[in-house]
Formats: structure tokens, sequence, C-alpha cells
């Protein structure tokens, strides 16, 4: 970008956004994924990416990716509706998806929609679809019947995968029968790895296996240095190239740490067009004290005792932990050590790969843990 185009930008207004949720103005790292969901948008019926699942470590942009690719389906004539795996979910879904529709569902047949404006709201009884004696599939068939007379599909983002949660089990076992019926329906799903494995897992939701997987981890430092240059440039500023591979180097990897960096070491430079070292080693002081208080020290104060212990004993290895290793570490018997790996899988802090090899799921955890219980 030249000088001159940048002169006609507001480089005093800060292109990252290091709140979580919030969709940032380019994804770094998931070009490819977002790519191929606009693709099955466009063709609708038919296209495997149409049932996916997004799994990662908190902090890893899985909100912000799900919000993203809604915006996406609503801009390609999609009604797309978004909830949170919490009780009262599909209540949430139906009460959205009319909302979203109303506008749609009493339109004469044959009119296609190409985009959908929530703001165009119109009176619409939904006396049927309140209907307290029907189940939440009827409720859906009755809303699906009148989006297929405007050849309108239905996407359902739901984040947080809770797979102890009923109302997260019936969603996927009738959205079984949505596209066993040839209904133009699409549901994307995000949450915790082991969360996610629990929910596929189940006998009753097996139908999901099928669902595409993908898993959000690391971003390779080419693309983080890619995102950082796009958003820098595209926002009327410009950086150093030094300036730039330590930004790309203190982040890890890690989509949240991204964003700190950038927003820290861009006000940073304010009053000037080019961001320099200077600058962005004070964003990246800023950054990883910030990281420390809103993600690990939060999480920190979440563990037990027992869980404590437990990453204790894994950082005695440098990389993986064998999980047949921590009985004997710990001095404690298999259920012990079962129960706790249990809870840390859970809550995201740790990951269990090939043949029971635990790591740490947050970049960075781990050098934080030798400094605070070490």
């Amino acid at each position: 970008m030249s000088q001159a185009q940048r002169g006609k930008l507001n480089p005093s207004v800060n292109p990252f956004t290091p709140v979580f949720g919030k969709v940032p103005s380019y994804l770094a790292g998931r070009e490819r994924i977002i790519s191929d969901m606009i693709c099955a948008f466009e063709v609708g019926e038919g296209d495997p990416n149409l049932s996916s699942v997004f799994v990662g470590a908190r902090g890893t942009g899985k909100t912000a990716l799900l919000s993203r690719l809604a915006t996406e389906a609503s801009s390609r004539g999609w009604v797309a509706v978004s909830v949170t795996a919490v009780p009262g979910m599909l209540d949430d879904v139906v009460q959205r998806a009319a909302e979203q529709a109303a506008h749609l569902l009493e339109a004469a047949p044959k009119r296609k929609a190409t985009g959908i404006g929530v703001g165009r709201l119109v009176s619409v009884s939904w006396e049927n679809v309140a209907d307290p004696s029907l189940n939440w599939r009827s409720k859906m068939n009755l809303l699906l019947d009148q989006l297929a007379q405007t050849e309108t599909g239905l996407l359902i983002t739901v984040d947080e995968v809770n797979p102890h949660l009923d109302e997260m089990v019936q969603l996927a076992t009738t959205y079984q029968h949505f596209v066993r019926e040839g209904r133009k329906v699409a549901l994307l799903m995000a949450g915790l790895p082991y969360n996610v494995s629990v929910l596929l897992s189940g006998e009753s939701t097996s139908f999901l296996r099928r669902a595409f997987r993908h898993d959000l981890g690391s971003i390779p430092a080419h693309d983080i240095e890619e995102a950082f240059v796009v958003t820098i440039e595209g926002a009327g500023k410009a950086i150093e190239q030094a300036a730039l591979s330590r930004a790309v180097e203190a982040t890890g990897g890690f989509p949240f740490m991204y964003q700190l960096v950038g927003y820290r070491m861009w006000n940073a430079s304010r009053g000037e067009d080019v961001i320099t070292e200077k600058s962005v080693e004070a964003g990246v002081r800023l950054a990883q004290g910030e990281l420390r208080r809103q993600v690990f020290d939060a999480t920190f104060n979440e563990l037990s005792d027992g869980d404590v212990d437990f990453l204790r004993a894994m950082l005695a290895d440098e990389g993986e932990t064998d999980s047949s290793a921590l009985a004997s570490r710990l001095g404690k018997s298999s259920g012990h050590v079962s129960t706790y790996k249990k809870r840390l899988l859970e809550g995201g802090i740790i990951e269990e790969g090939l043949r029971g090899k635990l790591r740490f799921s947050l970049p960075g955890f781990r050098e934080y843990l030798k400094e605070v219980i070490e």
C-alpha cells in the first residue's frame, strides 16, 4: 500500500480486537476453512462441510470463527442461528430462527432469498411454533417447511459443546433426521477437545462422527506474519521487517496472543506511520502481562490442589507425558490419575494425543507453571 493510500485511511483506529469472541478483521490461518465453508453455503445440500465441528483449546478463536461463518452464511441467503450449549438452548434455536426468518416465513412460494436482513421483520403469527404440545422436532419441521418455500437454508451454530447436556444430544439426533429428509440445514459446533470427543463417542450421537472435524491449533508463523501485514497495512500503517519478525515470534502461534500483541504494539506506535521494533517490544511486554492475567492466572486459580499436583508431575517431561508414568510419580492409584486427567481434559488445560500421550493445551502455560509451582 502506498503512502498516499494510507493517508486516506484512519490509522488512529486500532484494527486489532483482543476480546474473546470478537470477530477480527482478518482471521489468521483460517482462510482455507472459511473458503471451504463459503463454498458449502453456496452449493447447499450434499456438501459435507455443512456438518462440521471445530475443536481447540481456549483462545484458539473458536467463537470468533463461528461468528464469522454465521455472517458468511447470512450474506448468502441462509438463516443463521447462533447459540451456546446451555440449558434452554433448543428453545433459543426456535425463537432465534423465527426472528431471523420473520420476513421470509410467509413469503410467496418460489421466492428465493439472496440475503437475510434481520431488521426487515414483519408481523407474523407464531402460534403453531409456540404450541407447547409440540416437541422440538415438530416445531422445527414447521419452520423448515416454510423456509423451504423460499429455498432458504437454516444454519445452527453451537458454541462450547457440552456432551453432558441432554439438549445437546437431542439437537444432534434430531439434526440427523433433518439431513436424511433432505432439508436444507447446516450444523456447526465448536468446543474443547475432550468435550467434543465425549459427544462424538456417544451411541445416540454417532451420526456426528461423520461430521468434518477442524482442529484449531497453533497458527503457522507465515500465516501470523501475513495477518499482521494485511491488518496493519489495511488500517493505514506499515511495519518494519525486524519489528514484524519480533511480533510474530511473540505470539507463539496463539490466536488470542496475536490479537493482544497487535493491539498493544499499534497503541504504542500512536502518532507514527510505521510500527518500529521499539513499539513492538513495548507492546509485547504489555501483551505478555495481559495473557498471564487474563488467561494463565484465571486458569491456574480454577485448579484444585490435585490438579496442580498432576500438572507438576507432567513438568518432569519436556515434551509429551505418558499417562502410565503419572501414577508412580504421584504415588497414587490409576483411578486417582484417571479422575484428575479427566478434569484437566474437560477444562481444556491438557490434551491427549495418540497412545495416551498428554500435553499442555495452552502455548506458554508450561513455562508459566514452572514459575508458580516449582
